[in-house]
């Protein structure tokens, strides 16, 4: 019994060392560029009105203020400005695939970074965030709130929560988030997208027309392909099953490429988001995300311009 009472103390301590971590990154983060990106990468969820002033050549002539008009003898506009009131919902796979890697960095560690640095961002900008974690089932939904105890819930689930589902299936979670009828709000997926047992194209469609979805796959090099190095022994993360594959051989069971199909895999993920008109941001597992998601934010304000 007092060994386990270490180990828990033990792990408590790991993450709150963790928690701490993001919490100094992302306030360094604060000073830089990518709090500002993010606030113009992302609108509020409507306008609201701010005043009525005198009509000015290129104002959306919608917006004229005919009765003001009539009284001042003089046609008067009716400004609106964008409201900042924002929810964030993060959708967090933290299904058994997450917790491979080929390098030091399991991919569900950079999983946690990034969606701690993203739930710490939105909450400093006083958005509403909350988290959906998922494997081939939804395993927690923390609705969203604001507040650094809120948000600090959210972090420390983040490190600390273990799946009782081993497989990932996004049709289930995007069903979930559909049910929830937060419309408008900005949903970050972060997942490897690997999933193998359901069809969630329809229903992406559905919440991309409900939601400013936002796609971040995280991808480990050998995922991409494989280097030709013989025979090597692998597990399914999801399954739990072993399998000898021959790196040399073109084909598996006489059937397929495996680099082909990996890579085939990947853009078959991407033709999705594209057809629905989803943004995808792909982070590489072990190179910093800082950089990338900086230029990802920037590439959304261009369209929006």
């Amino acid at each position: 019994m007092f060994g386990n009472n270490n180990k828990k103390k033990s792990l408590s301590e790991e993450i709150r060392k963790k928690i701490k971590r993001i919490e100094i990154f992302s306030k360094r983060l604060m000073k830089g560029s990518l709090v500002g990106d993010y606030l113009s990468a992302f609108k509020g969820s409507g306008l609201e009105f701010d005043q009525i002033r005198e009509y000015q050549i290129g104002d959306d002539i919608r917006f004229i203020d005919w009765n003001s008009s009539a009284k001042m003898s003089k046609i008067m506009f009716k400004q609106l400005i964008e409201e900042r009131d924002r929810t964030v919902i993060l959708l967090i796979d933290i299904s058994n695939s997450s917790s491979f890697s080929s390098s030091r960095e399991l991919k569900k560690d950079m999983i946690a970074q990034v969606g701690a640095v993203l739930a710490y961002i939105a909450s400093e900008n006083k958005d509403r965030v909350g988290a959906v974690f998922f494997s081939d089932r939804v395993e927690r939904w923390i609705s969203p709130s604001r507040g650094k105890l809120h948000v600090g819930k959210i972090i420390e689930t983040i490190f600390s929560i273990k799946p009782k589902g081993t497989k990932t299936n996004i049709q289930e979670v995007l069903n979930f988030l559909v049910g929830l009828k937060k419309r408008n709000s900005i949903v970050f997926i972060l997942s490897d997208l690997i999933d193998e047992d359901s069809d969630y194209s329809k229903i992406l469609k559905v919440a991309a027309c409900e939601y400013d979805l936002v796609g971040i796959r995280f991808l480990d090099e050998c995922e991409k392909s494989l280097p030709e190095v013989g025979l090597i022994e692998i597990e399914d993360l999801e399954s739990e099953k072993f399998y000898i594959v021959d790196t040399r051989d073109k084909k598996i069971d006489g059937k397929f490429n495996l680099n082909v199909y990996l890579k085939s895999r990947l853009i078959e993920q991407k033709k999705i988001f594209e057809k629905y008109r989803i943004d995808l941001l792909d982070l590489v597992v072990g190179r910093p995300f800082i950089n990338p998601m900086n230029e990802f934010f920037r590439s959304r304000i261009k369209r929006q311009i």
